[in-house]
């Protein structure tokens, strides 16, 4: 009979044995819980505002930390998400510092409040001096009055924490009172849910006991599951209720859940090998590519140079012969030196320099060479060998063979964060045609080869946009035939990722 009676228990569905377990002491739990509930918050928010200006306190000091924090992380990384990660923090304690008293007054708190408001002034007043230094790259500058915001930070957090011990003190009487009744009342309460809990597991030991065993065993071992540990089963059951029914497709779910976990795991680990692969041999290619294009360089330039320099030698004297070979050997030193690097502005314009000199004594000093260079930019590295070809474009497709007296004009002009280059002729001129053709790439470099550096406006285009990486850096503009062509470079002042943080400077 016991058996029976204990087989149709286990068969009764779930919701009617939580009907029958709960139903009985339901209405006598929330009348108690309610009450309870109702007094003890009572007295929580009355303590909370009771500490309510030692909370502002805290907030207020921890602004501050938060404002020291970004102008820190600003100086350091000097990026827009810092800047403006500093402008939000300094915003918030200002509006915090407005509600510190300003007047003076003989009440000791309201001195403080008045001190610590004062010299958060001061000190937020350096750090905007200290972020318009670093954002001007004053290094000296923006380290001092950080060292400055430094030491005011220290004593402002000294006197928050001197203000708010005496707000603490003055709360301390008020905060006693009610922590004695909350006391009061947690004792009553320890009671009145003892009593309960004794009625209420009597019922539920008699009611419930089958179905509340396996419930807590479930949660547990979920618990456990969701830490990650699926080697944790729930015990085999042939109850045909709910509980036995999810403990059974529990137990399918975490083995499953496990083997999923580690093929997505081997699955992840192999798409990141892949990818860091991928990304590598991209670096490599690119890196390739540039080193490739550089190294592009026509050896009959430098020996029919050469040879142009042993003809001077015999029709004039070594004086002249000297300056020429000094010249071709600088060109060809700064040549190999920066074939596979960068180099600053001065020494591109130098290596120009060099280049015309050696045309005009080859055909005469038949190129009249000026330039006009803004000597602010003259330190900004670029990739070598962008403006020589350039000026040999200009004198072999440009000014050569034009009866009239053949100029070329370099200038170089800083235009906010970008510098302008520009070498302009009063040659042949270009035809809309072949400027696009020239832009796109698809202009050929091989026209006069043999008397050439061998490096074409395809390749200065294209070391450009790898060195800078992005495009349309070159422009090309031309009115007609016989009106000259003028050649615009604009490019970033500084190139991303060669910025230098404050801890380097520090360093």
């Amino acid at each position: 009979m016991k058996t029976a009676n204990r087989k149709r228990w286990v068969d009764i569905p779930l919701a009617r044995k939580v009907l029958i377990a709960v139903g009985s002491i339901s209405v006598l739990l929330l009348l108690i819980d309610s009450l309870l509930y109702f007094q003890v918050n009572r007295i929580i928010r009355r303590m909370d505002t009771v500490y309510s200006s030692n909370v502002n306190m805290t907030g207020l000091s921890e602004s501050l930390d938060t404002v020291q924090d970004d102008l820190y992380s600003y100086l350091s990384v000097n990026s827009s998400d810092a800047l403006e990660e500093y402008y939000r923090s300094e915003q918030a304690y200002r509006n915090l510092l407005g509600s510190l008293n300003l007047e003076i007054t003989s009440n000791p708190a309201k001195l403080l409040e008045r001190k610590i408001r004062r010299m958060s002034n001061t000190y937020l007043a350096l750090a905007e001096d200290a972020v318009t230094a670093k954002r001007g790259r004053n290094v000296e500058k923006y380290k001092t009055l950080y060292d400055e915001t430094q030491n005011l930070y220290g004593y402002i957090n000294s006197y928050i924490e001197e203000l708010n011990s005496q707000q603490f003190r003055n709360n301390s009487s008020s905060y006693q009172t009610l922590r004695e009744a909350l006391t009061y009342l947690e004792v009553s309460s320890m009671v009145i849910m003892t009593v309960m809990m004794g009625i209420s597991i009597a019922i539920l030991f008699l009611l419930t006991k089958e179905m509340i065993v396996p419930l807590t065993n479930l949660a547990e071992t979920a618990n456990l599951v969701g830490q990650g540990n699926f080697s944790v089963k729930m015990p085999e059951t042939d109850s045909r209720d709910e509980v036995g029914i999810v403990t059974r497709a529990f137990n399918t779910m975490v083995k499953s859940l496990e083997e999923y976990i580690i093929r997505t795991k081997e699955s992840m680990e192999k798409e990141q090998q892949m990818m860091e692969k991928e990304l590598l041999m991209e670096n490599h290619l690119k890196e390739a590519q540039l080193r490739y294009l550089q190294s592009q360089i026509n050896p009959h330039f430098l020996f029919n140079s050469l040879n142009a320099g042993a003809q001077l030698a015999m029709m004039e004297d070594a004086e002249k012969t000297c300056v020429f070979v000094e010249k071709m050997a600088d060109f060809f030193r700064y040549n190999v030196k920066k074939g596979m690097g960068d180099a600053s502005l001065s020494e591109e314009i130098e290596a120009v320099e060099n280049y015309v000199y050696i045309l005009n004594v080859r055909f005469a000093g038949d190129i009249h060479y000026t330039k006009n260079i803004d000597k602010r930019v003259l330190d900004v590295r670029v990739p070598s060998m962008i403006l020589q070809p350039i000026v040999e474009n200009a004198v072999n497709h440009g000014i050569r063979n034009i009866e009239r007296e053949g100029t070329i004009h370099l200038e170089v002009q800083k235009d906010g964060g970008n510098i302008v280059i520009s070498v302009k002729d009063n040659g042949k001129g270009m035809s809309p045609e072949r400027i696009e053709e020239v832009l796109s790439g698809h202009a050929g470099d091989g026209e006069e080869q043999s008397d050439s550096t061998g490096i074409g406006m395809n390749n200065v285009i294209s070391r450009l946009e790898l060195y800078y990486d992005r495009k349309n850096l070159m422009e090309i503009y031309s009115e007609g035939e016989d009106k000259g062509t003028e050649v615009i470079l604009t490019i970033p002042q500084t190139r991303e990722g060669d910025e230098t943080d404050v801890q380097d400077h520090a360093g």
